[in-house]
């Protein structure tokens, strides 16, 4: 008895959470939009007033492993998974590359999908690092970028524009070495739609199904536009 009424109010609280994601005039989102360092998924509609102030990644400028300047601009019109890794790293960075890379084939001939790697450590990881472990790794040229830059600006746009520590980030400073291994989902509005462990082929299946779904999505709405 006890457990039907634990299931009932597990049940209630799963239609309040549904109920709450749909508007009666608003285009309803299927994937959560992440606004603070809290990490709190929120479904946000169309006609909800914080739409139009949604967090987004801020403006960024880095080297790939190509030697080419790597800005938001590159991503325009994209979806992207970000990531931050260093190419020394034993343990679990090998494990996300290898995530990263399968992530990479399954969607090798979708022009829409691109990923981004960024190093903590950049006064190892030079651009001839970045290339040899490119070439080894399969990473294909002009789709996964590799980048490089100022530590500074690399862990600022770790904590604070893709919050990949949460609330624990934002208290940290440039000296407090960087490693997780969360891969982020950015839609093509520069908006934070998932958080995934790099490491792990449940994430790694969710990650390829929610990009699917944006894929979908965006689709639906080219459709309905023209």
């Amino acid at each position: 008895m006890k457990m039907m009424r634990s299931k009932s109010n597990y049940f209630f609280i799963y239609l309040l959470i549904v109920m709450s994601c749909k508007h009666p005039n608003g285009k309803a989102s299927s994937l959560p939009f992440f606004l603070t360092a809290e990490l709190t998924p929120e479904w946000i509609s169309t006609d909800d007033e914080r739409y139009s102030t949604i967090h987004t990644v801020a403006p960024f400028s880095f080297v790939d492993q190509d030697s080419s300047v790597v800005t938001n601009k590159t991503f325009d019109n994209h979806f992207y998974v970000a990531n931050f890794f260093f190419t020394t790293c034993p343990s679990i960075c090998p494990k996300m590359t290898a995530k990263m890379a399968e992530v990479q084939d399954y969607f090798e001939t979708n022009d829409q999908v691109k990923f981004l790697s960024h190093t903590v450590t950049p006064w190892i990881d030079t651009v001839g690092q970045l290339k040899a472990y490119a070439q080894a790794e399969g990473v294909i040229s002009g789709k996964w970028h590799l980048v490089t830059g100022k530590q500074a600006d690399i862990y600022k746009q770790a904590r604070v524009a893709y919050l990949i520590e949460g609330e624990i980030g934002l208290q940290k400073g440039e000296d407090d070495f960087l490693h997780d291994e969360k891969f982020v989902l950015i839609d093509k509005e520069r908006r934070i739609r998932g958080y995934y462990s790099g490491i792990t082929d449940k994430d790694i299946q969710r990650l390829v199904e929610d990009i699917e779904t944006l894929i979908k999505e965006a689709s639906g709405a080219q459709t309905r536009t023209e």
